[in-house]
């Protein structure tokens, strides 16, 4: 049976099912806090509403952006890949975004740029099956969000000895994806958090992590190169902002996790935990990572996502957070 990619919209229902993430339902929240009270011109940062972006919330929570004498405004999106879509329409100047999410758009966003990787996780991606799923065999539909889900969905069924193709693909968005489980609609998902936990709560299992069969991601801070040619020096500014907070919220999680409540309306339980599975830390992007980014856009065009190889080389930039923040 040749896999299918089926659009899904649950009804207003099944959103209210999530009560713990009502922010995802939204298309866009803009969540300017002190670290928006710098002169200059307003700088607008996309990110998703789970914990991966704790640092940028907490970032905004402290003023670090002020900080560093930049103006920002922290937007949320649903999901990564409308932050990246937002850079696109010229939304938004800076995202937060997977590496596999960002990959896979270069070829509509040829203008994206990587500028530094900002978090690392093996553990934050959970598979979660129906709690009559004895063996992976018996998985005939798993939920996906184009993207990193869909890369992780796919490895887990390779891990299995599974051909993917014999399996039917989902397509719904992170709120609708616990329900949709619960109400037998799918036997199986990969996502990051809170949604494996959510899974569990209406009646499915946590099986495995991502690590566990062999898949990491990272976070990327991506820009467009027409904005980015005219504001190195801004972005570059950003970047510190952002290490300062990587590194804050490593040694102190709690004041993280209030941000991000604040922020996102996360619980601060679910980011306390988060951040335990996630490595966060500013670093270059390296000649070292484009082996592995090159594997992910030979993935796409592989599975007809697109009609040519992503270019990674040209969308990373090496080097530039040392080059530009001042390190």
């Amino acid at each position: 049976m040749k896999a299918r990619h089926i659009p899904w919209r649950a009804a207003a229902a099944v959103i209210t099912l999530i009560t713990t993430m009502s922010a995802c339902g939204a298309g866009t929240t803009d969540s300017a806090g002190a670290g928006g009270n710098a002169a200059g011109p307003k700088i607008r940062l996309a990110v998703g509403v789970d914990p991966s972006y704790a640092p940028i919330f907490l970032a905004q929570e402290k003023g670090l952006f002020a900080k560093h004498g930049v103006n920002v405004d922290v937007v949320q999106f649903g999901k990564g890949g409308d932050a990246v879509d937002a850079i696109a329409s010229g939304q938004v100047q800076l995202a937060g975004s997977s590496d596999t999410t960002a990959i896979g758009t270069l070829q509509q966003n040829p203008d994206l740029r990587a500028l530094l990787v900002y978090e690392a996780s093996g553990k934050y991606l959970k598979v979660v099956e129906r709690k009559n799923i004895g063996d992976p065999s018996q998985i005939k539909k798993m939920a996906i969000v184009p993207g990193l889900s869909e890369l992780a969905a796919t490895r887990f069924l390779e891990s299995k000895k599974i051909d993917p193709k014999k399996v039917t693909f989902v397509t719904a968005d992170p709120p609708e994806i616990p329900a949709l489980l619960q109400k037998g609609n799918i036997d199986a998902y990969v996502l990051w958090e809170p949604w494996p936990t959510k899974g569990a709560q209406l009646g499915g299992k946590i099986v495995e992590n991502t690590g566990d069969y062999g898949l990491s991601y990272v976070q990327w801070l991506i820009t467009g190169n027409k904005w980015l040619s005219a504001n190195q020096s801004a972005a570059g500014k950003v970047a510190q902002a952002i290490d300062e907070a990587a590194k804050l919220t490593e040694s102190d999680p709690q004041a993280a996790a209030q941000a991000t409540q604040k922020a996102a309306k996360v619980p601060t339980a679910q980011t306390v935990a988060a951040i335990n599975e996630i490595d966060f830390g500013v670093r270059d992007i390296t000649a070292a990572d484009l082996k592995g980014y090159e594997s992910t856009a030979d993935f796409f065009l592989q599975t007809g996502k697109v009609k040519s190889k992503p270019d990674v080389n040209a969308a990373v930039i090496q080097n530039w957070f040392t080059q530009h923040a001042g390190k």
